[in-house]
């Protein structure tokens, strides 16, 4: 792995990993100077979070203010100086939605400039 001082590392986190988060993560891993992930708070979600992930990350987006919740519980210890942004995006989108895209790019694309 290569480091770029200049780069922002945002994860993001959903519940189940299979539509918001990685809709995101595809939609700015093409953005000039930011890596993505994305991972699930659900035990059963594709990509289940770990503190490695959030060690990692710059900036963190959720979707939901329960996934926040959930995220302070479960890591609390890993989110010292952390930036978590709750983005209000309920669970009615599927998978690289347009309508999911466009509301992303206007709620995520400020903090990543």
């Amino acid at each position: 792995m290569h480091f770029f001082p200049d780069m922002t590392n945002a994860l993001f986190i959903c519940s189940a990993n299979k539509l918001r988060s990685p809709t995101a993560e595809e939609t700015f891993a093409s953005w000039p100077g930011v890596e993505t992930d994305s991972a699930g708070l659900a035990l059963d979600a594709s990509v289940t979070l770990s503190s490695e992930q959030i060690e990692w990350a710059d900036i963190i987006f959720v979707m939901e203010k329960a996934h926040r919740n959930k995220l302070s519980k479960r890591f609390r210890r890993h989110l010292n100086g952390k930036r978590v942004i709750c983005l209000d995006i309920p669970d009615d989108y599927a998978y690289m939605d347009p309508v999911l895209v466009q509301m992303l790019e206007s709620k995520v694309g400020r903090f990543l400039r």
